[in-house]
């Protein structure tokens, strides 16, 4: 391996794609990034789809695009090659590695509608179901495979002999041919992509790992001391251990980086969309920032169901909705998105909670995520709800960086415990606000339960809807 040289990390969100090429240091090379956002198709009937050609479109343009940035020097020098895919979406093809259908993201709600009539319009002898990132592979690489992170984010696959769970497969009526078979490492793409991307054509690439797990990566997180809080789209509270910790409490899940590192933790579907939906609906784009920082914590009388796009931990309630209560004619739209925001804190304080029964007590929680990254009033209120330090991560993609430190660690080039991008401002928690924030999310568990129905919230507890998969 050449000395200096560079690795490209692709990361493929639910709405942007990014291509950075990185130093063997994991650090981000100035001017060569490429962003390139895209909408998802959303309905009021739960639909949260992408059309599989097009996002393949932006995937390939972006490393396009990258390279050209690179300039044929640094282009030359580049190592390998790390991908970050969103974790939860599902895309059928036929044996050609042609889409046929959308890509279904995380947040779509018509499961059982859908069911019924994919059923009607597919052969199921000749599909396959893949993420989108498997199905990116299949088409770069001619071959078809999935890492082991991608397939233990599936729902069907044993964490313990990282395998597919054959029976749960039968329950389903899925045969094994249907599901990709589980890889590492990929070398040497299609003689069509050899010619797009000469830099690319033998280096080592890694298969697709979940962005979560890479956010931990990323971000510094790669101890239990070390808790990773990312607030994109959607939001998640997540740690990184070598070592099952037996059964989860309720409501959390436990998937895979690698086949020594497992990530526990839970998930939000509302974070930064909720962010953006406030400030949109409630046209406040300009000042809002401001203004939060202004506002007592808590103060407004409002109780807010941040739920708008369904739930997921800790009650995994596909068909959770959003709700204020206690609005008066003197309620202002800063209250309306302060009552938001501090609702999705409180969401995780209570993932942070059940953490604490999984690992010992993190020391700090690092932010990533540009939505929450960009709001230092947001950050407080994490800080305040949570009850622990919230550090700023340095690094404001830390996906893409985690798929570069992952690359570069498979290549055997760098040791990530030497790629720790440190942190910015911390922020702490405050004392009346962390109590003030306890009543509000007392209220909020309240209208919960009246509106949509018990979450388990009991350690001792579980149910089925909320059970972690094991």
């Amino acid at each position: 391996m050449a000395a200096g040289g560079y690795v490209v990390a692709l990361d493929v969100g639910t709405s942007s794609v990014r291509a950075i090429l990185h130093d063997l240091r994991a650090r981000p090379v100035p001017g060569v990034e490429v962003h390139l956002p895209h909408t998802p198709r959303l309905r009021q009937d739960g639909t949260a789809e992408a059309d599989a050609d097009a996002l393949a479109n932006l995937a390939e343009r972006a490393l396009t695009e990258v390279l050209r940035l690179a300039g044929s020097k640094r282009a030359a020098r580049i190592e390998g090659a790390g991908v970050s895919s969103f974790w939860h979406g599902l895309v059928a093809a036929d044996d050609s590695a042609r889409a046929l259908t959308p890509v279904y993201l995380w947040s779509d709600s018509r499961s059982s509608e859908a069911t019924e009539k994919l059923r009607g319009r597919l052969d199921a002898e000749l599909v396959r179901w893949l993420s989108f990132a498997d199905l990116l592979y299949w088409r770069w690489f001619g071959r078809l495979g999935t890492s082991l992170s991608m397939a233990s984010g599936t729902g069907l696959f044993r964490l313990a002999d990282r395998q597919w769970d054959d029976d749960l497969s039968k329950q389903l009526r899925l045969k094994p041919a249907s599901l990709p078979p589980i890889g590492n490492v990929e070398q040497g793409l299609t003689d069509e992509f050899r010619r797009r991307w000469p830099p690319l054509a033998d280096v080592p690439w890694q298969l697709p790992v979940g962005d979560g797990a890479l956010a931990n990566l990323g971000s510094g997180c790669i101890t239990p001391t070390r808790r990773a809080l990312t607030i994109g789209t959607s939001g998640a509270l997540r740690v990184l251990h070598r070592e099952p910790r037996g059964p989860l409490p309720a409501g959390l899940w436990c998937y895979r980086l690698d086949a020594d590192r497992l990530v526990t933790g839970g998930a939000l579907s509302n974070g930064g969309n909720l962010h953006a939906w406030l400030a949109a609906t409630l046209r406040l784009s300009d000042g809002l920032e401001g203004k939060l920082r202004r506002l007592a914590p808590a103060a407004h009388g409002l109780t807010f169901l941040p739920h708008l796009a369904g739930e997921r931990s800790l009650g995994y309630a596909p068909h959770a909705f959003g709700a204020i209560a206690g609005l008066t004619s003197a309620t202002a739209p800063e209250a309306i998105a302060q009552a938001g925001l501090e609702a999705v804190a409180i969401e995780c304080a209570a993932i942070n909670r059940r953490l604490d029964e999984v690992v010992p007590r993190a020391s700090r929680l690092v932010a990533s995520g540009a939505a929450l990254l960009s709001s230092r009033a947001w950050l407080q209120m994490m800080a305040d709800a949570i009850g622990r330090p919230v550090a700023a991560g340095r690094s404001r993609e830390a996906s893409s960086r985690g798929a570069a430190i992952f690359a570069i660690e498979g290549l055997g080039l760098g040791d990530p415990t030497r790629m720790d991008p440190g942190v910015g401002r911390v922020f702490k928690p405050r004392p009346a606000a962390s109590r003030a924030y306890r009543k509000a999310e007392a209220r909020q568990e309240a209208l919960y339960k009246a509106l949509i129905g018990d979450r388990i919230l009991d350690t001792a507890a579980a149910s089925p809807r909320s059970a972690a998969k094991r």
